[in-house]
């Protein structure tokens, strides 16, 4: 955009942080100020108050903020335009994505992604998905996909894949060749689970408390920060967890793992979460149509 300034301004404005900004931005917290404070000049009044530590818009920046959204927008659909027109599918795209759908869902779906448009170029960034949703909050990432609950209504949420979920124990655990676990025989081991902020754990939370049972009954272990430590240490024999079933294929297959079906079982949704005011690049819109289509058909299957 030809005036930096302005740009810099709506960044800042968007996430209420001059060092959040300068990371969005590649900038550093004193260049990103300097802008603000050249548009300040430029108005001859100030667009951000700041106080404790906070900042927040001044009446004048709340009416500058309305009209730079205009603008960003009408620069985006543009530079847009211009590329459609050219024919240049050329682009960079982020996608952020939990740890579980990272590792066992989206291979594939890049793969085929990447055969079908060479030219695009997709960066994924792996989290747990409260950060996931965190980066889609502030635009450092174009769409995000989660395992967990989103209640930011500012958000597009939108359903992607049903995933069920299963207990596991080690090959030689006293429960291989039980039909189904109940929640309550949960509680009688030592049970290995993910960090809070991951989404399977709050699915498995909201799942033993419908049932009657309070996550602070289970006997926690350990808890871990990626379903293949926790694979790891259930076939190691220290303790039984929960996890996706699509996380499986290679321990199914090595009888290195059992799982055993929940009774009831745990199913939960997937979603793609973006944001719902932010203009929608084709290439970003390329990446989420063939992703829908993607999970369509796997849920067809």
């Amino acid at each position: 955009m030809s005036d930096r300034r302005l740009q810099v301004f709506h960044t800042v404005a968007g996430v209420l942080s001059f060092t959040k900004a300068a990371e969005i931005l590649n900038m550093t917290q004193p260049a990103v100020t300097f802008q603000v404070r050249q548009l300040e000049e430029d108005f001859n009044t100030r667009l951000f108050d700041r106080s404790h530590n906070r900042i927040s818009l001044t009446q004048a920046g709340e009416l500058v903020l309305g009209y730079a959204n205009q603008i960003v927008e009408l620069y985006g659909e543009m530079h847009e335009s211009v590329k459609v027109m050219t024919g240049n599918n050329s682009g960079l795209i982020t996608l952020g994505a939990s740890t579980t759908i990272a590792e066992y869902m989206l291979p594939g779906l890049l793969g085929d992604f990447r055969r079908k448009f060479p030219e695009i170029m997709v960066r994924l960034r792996v989290a747990n998905t409260d950060a996931v949703v965190a980066w889609v909050e502030d635009n450092t990432i174009d769409l995000g996909v989660v395992e967990g609950e989103v209640s930011n209504q500012l958000l597009r949420v939108e359903n992607c894949l049903v995933d069920e979920l299963v207990a596991i124990v080690g090959p030689d655990h006293e429960l291989v060749g039980k039909a189904a676990l109940s929640p309550d025989e949960l509680l009688d081991y030592p049970f290995i689970c993910r960090e809070d902020g991951s989404g399977t754990r709050s699915v498995i939370a909201d799942y033993l408390k419908r049932q009657g049972v309070e996550e602070s009954q289970l006997n926690v272990a350990f808890e871990l920060g990626s379903t293949e430590a926790i694979k790891g240490a259930v076939e190691a024999g220290m303790g039984i967890s929960v996890v996706s079933e699509a996380t499986l294929a290679k321990e199914r297959r090595l009888e290195t793992l059992t799982p055993i079906a929940l009774n009831p079982p745990i199913h939960r949704q997937l979603y793609f979460v973006r944001q719902r005011q932010k203009f929608r690049t084709h290439l970003m819109e390329e990446l989420y149509q063939f992703s829908r289509q993607y999970c369509d058909a796997r849920s067809r299957s």
